[in-house]
């Protein structure tokens, strides 16, 4: 049996079509991220992949709760020390999607692999601003991050 998926009612029971919610119908309306909380198991490791490979910046780095906040536009992603999980741990996240200022996919791609970086080719792919390529990578810690322009 598939997956049932349930579209917005509004309120005289009339089911509206998918993609469009309107203002009326939200008691609040997301206007974008503010950061993403990454769990590693080497604050170093990660803040080295994250500033030297990414170009993400480091903000302000909180020895004393093991948090790290990295500056990505006008979001954070936040690195926060834990403990590594097993190698075949189930993750909640599958992947991160990062975008690139100027993206040129296999100059991103060589720049990925000088860096030790494992990476396979560009794929088009669908996402918040349409069709473009982007490449898939995982951190050193085994979390999933897309990357596109």
């Amino acid at each position: 049996m598939g997956n049932k998926i349930n579209r917005i009612v509004d309120e005289g029971g009339t089911r509206l079509p998918y993609g469009i919610h309107p203002a009326k119908h939200a008691h609040m309306r997301i206007s974008g991220i503010d950061h993403v909380v990454i769990k590693v198991a080497d604050l170093d490791r990660s803040i080295a992949f994250y500033c030297e490979v990414l170009g993400c910046t480091l903000d302000w780095r909180r020895d004393e709760i093991g948090l790290v906040h990295l500056r990505v536009g006008t979001a954070f992603i936040d690195l926060l020390a834990a403990e590594p999980l097993p190698p075949k741990a189930v993750r909640n996240m599958d992947h991160l999607c990062l975008t690139v200022a100027d993206f040129d996919a296999e100059q991103a791609r060589q720049h990925l692999l000088d860096h030790g970086v494992a990476v396979e080719s560009a794929t088009k792919r669908y996402g918040a601003s349409g069709w473009g390529l982007s490449l898939y990578v995982t951190d050193p810690d085994g979390n999933g991050l897309e990357l596109r322009g």
